[in-house]
């Protein structure tokens, strides 16, 4: 996919933090610095404060020190699909040994993820809600997958005390999600990525969050 952000900076701090993201979010971008021209097809430049004045764009996003790169990222896609708002955002999880997190955004895979443990997946999973705050979205749900269903128990458990009570909350057949995939990209990890990005799009049983 051709890139459609540039990291315009000459701050070794911010361009290493910023880039790191984009990287694990799957983001294809082009680095310049701010007195270099933006190419035609750039929709979206992420600069410092200090160097905003020098960049001439419609949309560009400031980075701040201590800001949230998840949220960043965020709005970097929106500007890249030229949307205000989505209709669902999906947090698929494949529960297990090694869990997969797959984001969606009206279908689009936006992040993937392994975790190492349910309590670093419950820590990544607050972490994303939180990075939404300032998406708008008229759902926003996580999907559990019931292979394991220890652990889709302790997951859904957990989030229900740890998440906002308006998340939806869902727990889904994983019947046929590791189809034709193969050993070799299990042992990348990416069998239960590929497997959480199925989950993400199946219907389940929504359950019954706590009171408000």
């Amino acid at each position: 996919m051709k890139a459609k952000v540039a990291v315009a900076t000459v701050s070794g701090k911010a361009y290493y933090l910023i880039v790191n993201e984009l990287k694990r979010a799957n983001v294809p971008f082009i680095s310049l610095t701010p007195h270099e021209p933006i190419p035609l097809e750039i929709k979206v430049v992420i600069t410092t404060e200090m160097e905003r004045s020098y960049i001439n764009h419609e949309n560009i996003l400031v980075f701040r020190d201590e800001m949230d790169l998840q949220a960043l990222v965020n709005r970097t896609l929106q500007h890249i699909e030229g949307k205000d708002s989505y209709e669902q955002i999906i947090i698929g999880v494949d529960p297990g040994e090694i869990l997969g997190l797959a984001v969606l955004a009206d279908g689009k895979v936006i992040r993937t993820e392994n975790c190492f443990s349910i309590n670093e997946a419950l820590n990544e999973i607050e972490n994303i809600i939180n990075s939404l705050k300032d998406i708008r979205a008229s759902m926003v749900a996580v999907k559990i997958g019931d292979g394991v269903s220890e652990y889709k128990e302790r997951l859904l458990k957990a989030l229900d005390m740890r998440l906002p009570s308006n998340i939806v909350l869902e727990s889904v057949s994983e019947a046929g999600t590791d189809r034709y995939i193969s050993d070799s990209k299990h042992r990348r990890g990416l069998r239960d990525i590929v497997s959480a990005i199925k989950i993400a799009r199946r219907n389940g049983q929504v359950y019954a969050r706590r009171e408000k």
